[in-house]
């Protein structure tokens, strides 16, 4: 059974500014308080956001107009007339997302509430870039193909979800240094305009998890949280006073380079302990075929013992990682999501909890330990998070006030 989480109830926004000149701030706290409290009145807003009803209402009505909002059920049972919830309007923002793994890639066109409408997969050995470019290319032909050009009108851009520094990965993943080497030199901005003229926006792959996740998931309940993702790579993300806070290399969170110790007693990091990789590299050993882990629907009912193996070990390495970094930054929650099904969450979560009580955790306070609500797309649909953000939401570390 996964830790019962003790939610604060999602904050509100800190306050506008009513000065002519400053719209384009406004409209972003408007379409953030409503992403993040849901429809509601413009009332309601005015009160949330401190801006005033009158400035309230010309935003809404401009919204509106900008098919961003739509009018809900008029609320009836007060006195005067019925209040009208607004809402953002799943049809008024739509972005790709392209998360790059080790082992494959997916290549999603979410809407403005972060529902994937479509989705595209390819799996390989390891990754190239020049191959990622042309199914980038071919996908976003296919899955446009398919859309109104109404629809294609409003695609906000093309967010990218990569690892750090993938080129020194060639060992773990059993690929040759001189091709991943390729990744120092290519430009995915400047070969990305080449077939597309859609802004494009790269971040590493587990921060955009822990936005996705910030956004569309558990991260609306806490202030502050730590979050893990664990893929072929374990990785990781900080949410700091309802922020991603992504660090002045935008390295913020690595938690996959914490040090661990290997069974052989070495010191290592934790993603030598924790990540999905052992688990195919057992299972390759054992004489079976690993790509059942990476491809969808995923089946992993054929391996149990030596998927129990793997998250025995990997909750306890996590357990020890979430005291690491909560002796760090004073966590009210460590989340933790993967690329894999949700009875192996559950599970992995049990494990985690119940390591962490036996530890020594004198002079802290110990964090809830919850599941991840987004799941094994995290990383595909916070890279769509990217544009969305850029352009129509509020991602400052004074959009929010305090819980």
């Amino acid at each position: 059974m996964e830790g019962v989480m003790r939610p604060q109830e999602p904050q509100g926004l800190s306050g506008g500014v009513n000065q002519h000149g400053v719209r384009d701030y406004n409209e972003r706290l408007i379409l953030s308080t409503i992403q993040r409290l849901g429809p509601h009145a413009g009332s309601e807003i005015a009160r949330m956001t401190g801006l005033s009803p009158q400035t309230v209402s010309v935003i809404l009505r401009a919204l509106e107009q900008d098919g961003l909002l739509e009018r809900g059920t008029p609320q009836r049972g007060r006195v005067g007339k019925p209040s009208v919830p607004m809402g953002l309007s799943p049809e008024g923002v739509f972005a790709f997302g392209l998360k790059i793994g080790r082992r494959s890639a997916d290549l999603v066109l979410t809407d403005f509430f972060g529902i994937v409408r479509h989705q595209l997969q390819v799996t390989y050995r390891y990754p190239m870039p020049m191959d990622l470019l042309d199914f980038l290319r071919s996908g976003i032909a296919a899955i446009t193909a398919k859309m109104p050009s109404k629809q294609r009108s409003r695609i906000a851009g093309i967010g990218i979800a990569q690892p750090h520094e993938i080129w020194n990965w060639h060992e773990t993943i059993g690929a040759p240094s001189e091709e991943l080497a390729s990744w120092r030199e290519v430009d995915f901005v400047d070969q990305i305009s080449r077939f597309s003229s859609l802004p494009v926006f790269i971040e590493n792959d587990a921060t955009a998890a822990c936005r996705a996740e910030h956004i569309y998931g558990r991260g609306r309940e806490f202030r502050d949280f730590a979050y893990f993702f664990v893929g072929s790579f374990i990785g990781g993300g900080v949410v700091l006073n309802h922020s991603i806070f992504d660090g002045a290399q935008g390295n913020a969170g690595a938690f996959g380079s914490l040090p661990a110790r290997r069974p052989d007693g070495s010191i290592g990091q934790l993603l030598d302990t924790a990540s999905l990789y052992l688990l195919e590299a057992a299972i390759v050993e054992a004489g079976m075929e690993p790509s059942r882990l990476w491809t969808q629907p995923q089946d992993w009912s054929g391996f149990p013992e030596l998927l129990d193996a793997w998250i025995d070990r990997a909750a306890v390495e996590l357990a020890h990682a979430a005291l690491t970094v909560c002796s760090v930054i004073d966590f009210g929650a460590v989340l933790i999501d993967g690329a894999f099904p949700e009875v192996v969450r559950s599970r992995l979560i049990e494990g985690v909890e119940s390591e962490l009580a036996t530890l020594d955790s004198r002079g802290l306070v110990l964090p809830v330990i919850g599941a991840g609500r987004v799941g094994g797309n995290a990383r595909a649909i916070g890279a769509a998070c990217g544009p969305v953000v850029s352009q129509y939401l509020l991602n400052t570390h004074s959009g929010f006030s305090g819980g």
